[in-house]
Order: structure tokens, then C-alpha cells, then sequence
């Protein structure tokens, strides 16, 4: 096998998000197992940067063993994309020309495009993450027999662009996280003739976890709500606060409390602020012990393709709480037996009545969970299963 390059918009091996961790530890397991990786990015920093900003000088760097390619990006006519986005983010039907604006004004580098139109036969495959940014959407055309997507879907109003459906029906293979975004994807693209397969994403599963050195730490003797991520709107985050505040209306003798941990801020209602502790960014083993502490972890974001702090919950044998509209995560508490969903605050109240009621089958749950990673998602596995993948696709392009 030659090597396969991953194509992301931005990289580092220091910098958050969803899809950039995703891909560190892929590259780095892959590697460890004597895959040839490399990555190719821009020389953008990361999401939250400007997407006309070089940060990074144009050139190859050594990045933990792995060669990390950078590529400088054009300027971006901001305004013209900030436009069109928004009526994206209001679920508008974009014209022809507006999907244009949306491709041509996003994150993109033609001196990417370039090297991998000219370098195209030194690789096997080129591998793209995320769907939507213009890298993905420009880097496969220069190389489309040979592009394989891991695209990250949600059911949102980018998917379903016309230009995404002609382009992302044409590559050679596409991974997916979950079977419902593979569901997802079958439905608004043509992939009769793209390998398309749920392959899952990878968990680091050698975690030690101790419930009552976090209580300890904390001074947090109750049973508790964990909430573990990002804090802000867009994660559905003050629905879990809402619902905490009216389960507190009606449990005044109940001493169950919510602990929030992550980045960002929110704001805590007055009358329930002595039950929430609110700990920001915690030390790495301070957060799996809060998973092993906590009688649920909460995750109730409607939109997500895979979900690593499920995951985690379920690795410290904790089980889940999601929210029944995120197709993703509720298929996962159910596939594995791990956890509820709930839709409203009426299932809200009885989920964690039940939980609280029921230490036995609580713990069963979450020892359910922690299976389910470890047969799934352990590094190992994943390792075994994106290697086959790769090959298959190589072996069917050569055919």
C-alpha cells in the first residue's frame, strides 16, 4: 500500500474540534501500525481563525513522525460568503450561483488543489474530512477515483445542496460514523457506485477512572448529572439546564445535582445556581473520574455523527442520556443497551427518576455501554477495520 493522505482544512495536533481530534488519533493509530499517513491542510490555524489568514509559511513539517503537508489559502470574499451561509443556517434553497459562492468563498487553498492534481499517482487514496469546507469540495475533483470521504453528516441544509449531491455521488468510498448518518447520506446522495460503509470512529479505552477521588476533589458528595463538552447553544446545552431547573421545582428534598464541564459559558438560573457546579475545563483524569461519579451522563445535542463523550461515559461504565431527536446518538443508547432517550421533559423527569431508583440496572447499563466500545470502537478494532477499507477500495480501483 502506498501512502493515503488525509485532506482536512486545518490541522494541528494541539487545536479542538470534532473532526481534528477524529483525525489525530486515526493518523497516529495508523501510523503506529505502519500505515503511510501524511496529512495535507492550509496554512489556516484552526476553525475559529480567519480563513484568509496564513498562519503557518507554505511547506512539509514533521508533526509526531507524521509529515503534515500546508498549503497556503486564497483570500476570502467574507461578506459574500457570510450571506449566502446564512440563509444555509435558516434552511433557505440556495440558487445555482449561490452554491457557487458557498464552494468558491469558503476555506480554499489552489495551491492544494494543485499538488494534488500533479501528485495524485503517488498516493492510494486521499482521504477527506470533514463534508462540507471547500478542501473537501475541491480537493476530490482533481482526484475523484481515488477520493474516499469521511463527511461527518447531520441532517442539515448543507447536505443538500445540489452541488454536494453531484460531486460527493462520484468518489470511490465514503465512512461513516454511525448507521443512521450512512441511512442519512443514502437518501440525498447516489452512492450505487461509492463504497460506502459504517466503519465507526476510534476510543481511547485505556482509561483508569476513580468516582470517589473526583467526589473527593470536589467536594461533591450527591448524586449527579454530568454534562462533558462544549458549552453552547449549539450543543442544546440550556434544554439539560431547563429541565434540571423544573425537575428541581417539583424534587425540593431531592439532592441531586448538575455538574457542567467544558469549555464556553452559560448562564445558570438564580434558583437552581447552589445545585449546579459549573468546573470549566478539568484535568484529563479529573473528567473520566466525574464520568465514573456521575449517576447519568447527559448529552443532548440534536445534532451529532458520532459522539466520543458517549463514549467516554460508557468506557468509565456510566450510562447515557440523549436526546431522541439526534438520530445518531439515541440509535447508539439503544444499540447497546446503555442508556434512554427522551424528547420532552415528562421523559426527561421519569428517565432520571428510574435511574436514581434503580442503582442495579443503572450499573448494568452502563457496564452494557462499555462493552459495546470495546468491542466497536477500541483503537484496535477501528485500526483493523480502516486498513481493510482502504485496501478494498485500492483492490476495486485497479480492477
Amino acid at each position: 500500500m502506498k501512502t493515503i493522505a488525509f485532506v482536512i482544512p486545518w490541522f494541528g495536533f494541539d487545536i479542538p474540534g470534532g473532526a481534528e481530534m477524529e483525525l489525530k488519533g486515526l493518523v497516529s493509530h495508523l501510523h503506529d501500525a505502519g500505515v503511510k499517513v501524511e496529512i495535507l491542510t492550509t496554512c489556516v490555524k484552526e476553525f475559529t481563525s480567519s480563513w484568509s489568514v496564513n498562519h503557518y509559511k507554505q511547506k512539509a513539517y514533521v508533526e509526531n513522525g507524521i509529515t503534515v503537508r500546508r498549503f497556503k489559502v486564497k483570500k476570502q470574499k467574507t461578506d459574500l460568503f457570510n450571506t449566502v451561509n446564512k440563509k444555509l443556517m435558516s434552511n433557505d434553497k440556495l440558487t445555482p450561483e449561490e452554491e457557487k459562492i458557498f464552494t468558491d468563498e469558503n476555506v480554499n487553498s489552489p495551491n492544494l488543489y494543485k499538488y494534488i492534481a500533479k501528485h495524485k499517482e503517488d498516493y492510494d487514496l486521499f482521504v477527506f474530512i470533514p463534508y462540507m469546507f471547500g478542501t473537501t469540495y475541491h480537493g476530490i475533483q482533481q482526484c475523484i477515483d481515488r477520493a474516499v470521504m469521511i463527511p461527518c453528516f447531520h441532517d442539515e441544509s448543507y447536505i443538500y445542496m445540489d452541488r454536494f449531491k453531484e460531486a460527493f455521488s462520484k468518489v470511490a468510498g465514503m465512512i461513516f460514523h454511525a448507521r443512521p448518518e450512512m441511512e442519512l447520506a443514502s437518501k440525498v446522495y447516489d452512492l450505487s457506485n461509492v463504497d460506502a460503509r459504517e466503519l465507526g470512529e476510534g476510543v481511547y479505552t485505556d482509561y483508569e477512572y476513580d468516582a470517589e477521588r473526583f467526589r473527593e476533589k470536589y467536594n461533591i458528595d450527591s448524586p449527579f448529572i454530568l454534562y462533558a463538552g462544549r458549552k453552547d447553544i449549539g450543543k442544546n446545552i440550556y434544554t439539560l439546564i431547563y429541565y434540571f431547573e423544573e425537575y428541581k421545582k417539583t424534587h425540593h428534598f431531592d439532592d441531586l445535582k448538575l455538574v457542567l464541564i467544558g469549555g464556553g459559558k452559560v448562564n445558570i438560573p438564580a434558583r437552581i445556581k447552589e445545585h449546579v457546579y459549573d468546573l470549566g475545563y478539568v484535568p484529563m483524569q479529573d473528567k473520566y473520574d466525574a464520568y465514573a461519579a456521575a449517576t447519568v451522563m447527559c448529552q443532548p445535542s440534536k445534532f451529532e455523527s458520532f459522539s466520543l463523550v458517549v463514549m467516554e461515559s460508557w468506557i468509565c461504565e456510566t450510562p447515557v442520556l440523549v436526546h431522541n431527536q439526534c438520530n445518531v446518538t439515541k440509535y447508539f443508547a439503544s444499540d447497546a443497551n446503555g442508556g434512554f432517550y427522551f424528547d420532552n421533559y415528562r421523559e426527561f423527569e421519569a428517565e432520571i427518576e428510574y435511574l436514581l431508583s434503580h442503582p442495579e440496572e443503572c450499573k448494568q447499563m452502563g457496564e452494557n455501554g462499555r462493552k459495546y466500545v470495546l468491542d466497536k470502537f477500541a483503537w484496535n478494532v477501528i485500526v483493523d477495520k480502516y486498513t481493510k477499507y482502504f485496501q478494498d477500495v485500492i483492490d476495486r480501483r485497479k480492477k
